[in-house]
């Protein structure tokens, strides 16, 4: 095992980098340490460096592998101080040696002004489709199997995406192996320019997702759980309805916001009658002596409270898509939050009506409690694309707000009964099928406040919402990879015995 290790690392001329170089280099398991640096910063390294057009791009994926002269390699995502625990190095080697494993990482522990806090990550599933899915700061890389994923998958003219591409790849060749132990300790207040996980890439910039979802296509087309264009139109104007839109409001204890909530739902200005539904989950602050009072003065509210007593929001939206009073189309409204304009559930159903889609999703505007704009401002999913918008959505962690669908498909697509994730769950399989339409303009306004449920989650419950998402993406592909004329078992042992 002894210098079976080639560590690459991204250095900018952080006190961080340096700190981290200096540790690693009497390691016993590091033969070679290479910095990898722009072409603008390689002046901050005197010998040993690389230059790459990008510190994790397809063509640094490229030298690293062909450089590579150890059986492995550790590559250090970030810029930061890195501090290996005891026997850390030879645990990653000797896991990854005994399992085959062409990626291994391990939980870590972040420093910081306030202390040492122990950060877990999550399993690698094949569903682990997220281009920001946390892997920590180092990772462990079969440096043989590398060559080999870059051979059938080539990415040098990826600037952004490189590494993305390369452990798509190599989750095909071999297992991605976590080690449930805190490893390594990242010195936060040592970060460089870098300074976050993949921070580098604005996940608004339009170079970068392009990039992204290329990769992601790319390797949904080797799993065999590629789609190809052509989604079914849903049949919109079928079935007899009591109305032609309901907006639906699942709610608990939400007496701060449900007013606001519902007074936006009845002030929607529409050629067709609609009315709210809303589902109140034996709340018990006031929310529902407050929605007793919202039906009374208007007919169109209608105020259910389920019999069960243990639904999650999933639940609450089967229970009105399943009302006999649900409309043709159901519009999703959250208790927190308020359309943009009056015209909002018109423009939806328009869109339902023009491209006969089974589902359609709008963009929004995330606001504070006065609705004042605030960072990032505008989130409009324009990734999504109605060519190959279905195969992207495997990569990005939300399809947007407001969810409108065709109600006979959601009813035939039952929401899972969580409160996380579960129109995530529902937006894959309708869309594995049928068409979704997009609004890119903001109808809606996303009010962030300290009640809301995913308000500051910590790192357990972070990921636990990751890991539940991922688990649905998997479903998701081995569902498509059976479509496709694989199935999932005969994929199973094709993965035991690669």
């Amino acid at each position: 095992m002894s210098s079976s290790v080639t560590l690459y690392l991204p250095f900018m001329g952080s006190e961080g980098g340096r700190g981290t170089m200096e540790i690693f280099r009497s390691h016993p398991c590091v033969a070679r340490i290479v910095p990898l640096v722009t072409r603008s910063a390689s002046s901050a390294v005197r010998e040993g460096h690389m230059v790459v057009d990008g510190l994790l791009s397809g063509g640094a994926m490229r030298k690293i592998a062909d450089d590579a002269a150890t059986p492995y390699l550790l590559l250090a995502i970030q810029e930061a101080r890195i501090v290996p625990g005891q026997f850390a190095l030879e645990r990653m080697v000797s896991v990854a040696e005994g399992t085959g494993a062409g990626i291994v990482y391990a939980d870590y522990v972040d420093v910081s002004g306030e202390g040492r806090v122990p950060h877990p990550v999550i399993e690698y599933q094949e569903g682990s489709l997220r281009d920001d899915f946390n892997f920590g700061s180092l990772v462990l890389v079969d440096a043989h199997a590398l060559r080999q994923a870059l051979a059938e998958t080539p990415c040098d003219w990826y600037r952004h995406a490189g590494w993305y591409a390369a452990r798509l790849a190599l989750s095909r060749r071999a297992p991605v192996v976590r080690v449930p132990e805190f490893l390594y300790a990242k010195d936060e207040p040592g970060a460089g320019k870098s300074g976050g996980h993949f921070d580098y890439v604005d996940p608004r910039n339009r170079e970068v997702q392009a990039e992204m979802e290329d990769a992601v296509t790319e390797h949904l087309r080797m799993a065999g759980a590629y789609l190809s264009p052509g989604a079914s139109e849903a049949g919109v104007e079928e079935g007899i309805f009591p109305v032609e839109a309901t907006i639906v409001i699942p709610v608990r204890n939400r007496v701060r916001t449900i007013r606001d909530a519902v007074e936006s739902a009845v002030s929607q200005k529409t050629g067709f009658p609609f009315n709210v539904i809303v589902v109140d989950n034996h709340s018990t602050d006031g929310t529902t002596e407050a929605l007793a009072e919202c039906a009374d003065g208007d007919n169109r509210v209608l105020h259910r409270i389920p019999e069960r007593e243990d639904l999650g929001i999933g639940g609450c939206w089967n229970e009105a898509v399943n009302d006999p009073m649900c409309g043709r189309f159901a519009v999703q409204l959250d208790s927190d939050d308020m359309y943009g304009d009056p015209g909002a559930v018109q423009r939806i159903v328009d869109v339902f009506r023009a491209e006969r889609c089974a589902m359609v999703v709008g963009s929004y505007r995330i606001t504070d409690f006065k609705l004042r704009e605030i960072p990032p401002g505008v989130i409009d999913h324009r990734e999504w694309t109605a060519e190959n918008g279905r195969n992207n959505a495997l990569r990005i962690n939300g399809f947007g707000a407001p969810r409108a669908f065709f109600t006979p498909i959601l009813r035939s697509n039952p929401i899972p009964n969580v409160s996380y994730g579960e129109d995530y769950a529902a937006a894959l399989a309708i869309s594995r099928s049928f068409k979704v339409g997009r609004i890119f303009d903001p109808i809606y306004l996303c009010r962030r406040w300290e009640g809301n449920s995913d308000a500051d989650p910590d790192i357990d419950r972070e990921n636990r919402y990751n890991f539940y998402k991922d688990t649905i993406r998997t479903f998701e592909l081995l569902t498509r990879i059976r479509l496709n004329g694989g199935p999932p078992a005969a994929r199973l042992e094709a993965l035991a015995g690669r």
